[in-house]
């Protein structure tokens, strides 16, 4: 997915919400401003919003010096996550269509994103995900399942820490053995790395892996070659959230994606509401011209 002009005050925005709590310094808030409308405006519009992303996270690492800006606030939603995992866990065995509630769940859990909205609250995200399973899906869960069916290989994609204790309703439906879990390969805004994957308990469950980027999306260019060997040979590829929706969605990928809408430029590429819950694959035309 291209960047749109839309864009541009979001990676502003970004920017602001992730320094300001870093240091009270006006001086460097001016810094990490001035140089993201530097790049933007000098960026290629070709790129996805995550190369921005990358360029701004990156930058704020450099001159503040914190390594993992975020890595409180992971740990608080990841703490917050397995609080609910019991309860949720019961919703889905109680279910008639536990892979469907589980689907919803774990969509539901991509509320937990500090890069669209910095501010979140452990009740913000409480209050969503309560919402979340009385809200419709756009899209068809039978086709998840005819396509569990057959797949051999299964990689999983994730997104947000605490997110991930939501996927990991998601992932006990799949069948583990043929199950592998990626996680990004450094700390990026609060997107999940290897220790998110541990405190979600993953680990115990299937082949966790990271794509050794940090970038937050998987732009395969900047991604190992192990991942990318992963990627090309598996056969069912789930990924959650809009970075990843951002970053592979337009460049032919068969690709199964879950995700909360929470940007109004993402809700207007898929024709839906902002807030939607979506399970989404890119057209079938798309998915065989790759094949060719």
């Amino acid at each position: 997915m291209k960047t749109y002009l839309d864009c541009i005050p979001c990676f502003v925005r970004q920017a602001l919400e992730a320094v300001r709590p870093l240091t009270t310094d006006v001086a460097v808030h001016e810094r990490i401003v001035r140089e993201v409308l530097r790049s933007a405006a000098e960026m290629d519009f070709a790129q996805s919003p995550p190369s921005m992303g990358q360029f701004i996270h990156r930058r704020l690492r450099e001159i503040t010096g914190v390594a993992d800006p975020y890595r409180d606030k992971k740990i608080s939603f990841n703490r917050m996550a397995l609080e609910m995992l019991a309860e949720n866990k019961a919703r889905v065995e109680a279910a008639s269509d536990p892979l469907g509630t589980a689907v919803r769940l774990a969509v539901a859990g991509n509320v937990i994103d500090l890069g669209v909205k910095g501010g979140l609250t452990e009740s913000d995200a409480r209050e969503a995900i309560e919402r979340a399973l009385s809200e419709p899906l756009h899209g068809d869960v039978n086709e998840l399942r005819r396509a569990l069916s057959s797949a051999r290989r299964i990689l999983y994609l994730t997104d947000n820490a605490g997110e991930i204790v939501f996927d990991r309703l998601l992932i006990e439906q799949l069948p583990l053995d043929r199950v592998t879990v990626a996680v990004r390969g450094r700390p990026i805004i609060n997107d999940a790395t290897l220790e998110d994957a541990v405190a979600a308990g993953l680990d115990s469950l299937v082949e966790v892996i990271d794509n050794g980027s940090d970038a937050p999306g998987t732009i395969l260019s900047d991604c190992s070659e192990g991942f990318r060997e992963r990627f090309r040979t598996s056969d069912l590829i789930i990924a959650k959230g809009q970075g990843n929706f951002e970053t592979l969605y337009d460049d032919g990928n068969d690709v199964m994606f879950l995700f909360k809408a929470k940007c109004p430029v993402i809700a207007a590429h898929i024709d839906l509401p902002l807030g939607s819950h979506v399970m989404t694959r890119p057209p079938k035309a798309a998915r065989d011209a790759r094949c060719l």
